[in-house]
């Protein structure tokens, strides 16, 4: 990467996704290594294919819950776990699919450009482009006034979206910015158009902070900026609800409220001594929800941890859920093993799979429950349960991390059962 000096980490897997030399001590260690036999490797991913292209997504979760992806080809493999594409399709059902993914998004990023002519342009803006009152703005700012809105904006939609362009550029400039691929204004700008793209077609949830967090590796990883949109429009399927605000609620609060009827359920000691603090509403761990803790771990890691988690809630009818919603889905006993872990449990229960839990919320509970005891002894105040907490970032190992989840939630689904 032309321009940018960084340090290489043995094999290294470091070097995938390589961090600013100026930055290396601010950043978390990473402690995701490629394990020969349980990482899914090139060789083992190309291997899962029949000839046509039908995959063996069985065979592939495995290796996922066990050692993760290897990050030559986590793109690829995330478009599969996150619904993208069915593993029952062949290769040319697929390449028709993409290319028509692709033309779709081209065009929405078209239809964008002419009421905004900076998207698309490779560069972004961090400024106001039009007032609030949707009335043009003088040109005080020799660096803006190329981008600024010529004519007055009246159509509301329109409006609320260019308002919040500038949010979107002021939190790119922010978004992993020790990685040496973000010293290029071209990727910045290519996040930037994404996000505006999605907050465009997307008006009832707009844009949200942390978005950014969760799209940021879909850029990295995909080469193609369309194939970055529906990756990233696919994991927002799971968390769009997480980002949907309004005056007096906030979407997460669903998650909060399940994090707090599991420690309630299975450490009620610790969930007496939170309420006693006054945070039995689970404030503090918004964050870790909101951007499936990329504050808590390095870049690599981080991405380790999702891939586990979405394999370990992988439901092979997310496809068909999404593309076809209208046909509802079927539960077949033949298919339980094609379910990953977490969401096998729920099947095997007796519930439905309409169930709004998700994995990170056991996550969550996890670490809660590895800081137990600090937590009863040391914290008199929120204030120290955000210090407690605030001591995992690099600290973290994200197999243990969903291991333990999964303990837990086995734990939380018998004593509620019980109930």
């Amino acid at each position: 990467m032309i321009g940018c000096r960084f340090m290489w980490k043995s094999e290294d897997l470091q070097g995938f996704f390589p961090v600013r030399s100026e930055c290396q001590a601010d950043v978390p260690r990473t402690r995701f290594k490629s394990r020969v036999g349980k990482t899914l490797s090139r060789r083992r991913w190309h291997a899962a294919f029949t000839k046509d292209g039908h995959l063996d997504m069985e065979r592939v979760l495995r290796r996922i819950q066990r050692g993760g992806i290897h990050p030559s080809i986590k793109g690829e493999v995330w478009e599969f776990l996150l619904g993208g594409y069915d593993p029952d399709s062949t290769f040319d059902e697929r390449t028709k699919l993409r290319n028509h993914r692709r033309e779709q998004y081209y065009a929405w990023k078209e239809e964008c450009q002419k009421m905004v002519p900076l998207v698309g342009s490779g560069k972004f803006v961090t400024m106001a482009i039009v007032a609030e009152d949707g009335q043009t703005l003088e040109e005080s700012s020799a660096d803006n006034q190329e981008w600024l809105v010529k004519t007055a904006v009246t159509d509301k939609r329109v409006l609320q979206w260019m308002l919040v362009l500038s949010q979107i550029g002021l939190d790119v400039i922010r978004t992993d910015r020790y990685l040496c691929f973000y010293e290029s204004e071209s990727n910045q700008a290519r996040l930037w158009d994404v996000l505006a793209i999605y907050t465009w077609l997307n008006p009832d949830i707009g844009y949200v902070q942390g978005m950014n967090d969760i799209c940021s590796p879909m850029i990295i990883l995909l080469e193609d900026e369309a194939d970055a949109f529906w990756c990233f429009e696919r994991a927002m399927r799971r968390l769009r609800e997480n980002f949907r605000t309004t005056t007096t609620s906030m979407g997460v609060q669903t998650q909060l409220g399940m994090l707090s009827q599991v420690i309630k359920t299975v450490d009620p000691r610790l969930h007496q001594h939170l309420e006693d603090l006054d945070g039995g509403e689970y404030l503090f761990a918004i964050r870790m929800l909101m951007v499936l803790f990329r504050r808590e771990f390095s870049f690599l890691d981080a991405l380790y941890l999702w891939e586990m988690m979405w394999a370990m809630e992988y439901n092979p009818n997310n496809f068909s859920s999404y593309e076809k919603p209208e046909n509802g889905t079927k539960q077949d006993p033949r298919l339980l093993k094609q379910y990953g872990k977490f969401e096998r449990k729920y099947i095997q229960s007796g519930q439905n799979e309409q169930h709004h839990n998700t994995l990170a919320v056991f996550v969550v509970a996890s670490v809660l429950e590895t800081k137990n005891k600090r937590l009863l002894k040391e914290a008199k105040g929120l204030d120290d349960v955000v210090q407690i907490l605030g001591g995992i970032a690099g600290n973290l190992d994200a197999r243990k991390a969903c291991k333990e989840a999964l303990k837990i939630h086995e734990k939380f689904l018998r004593k509620a059962n019980k109930q």
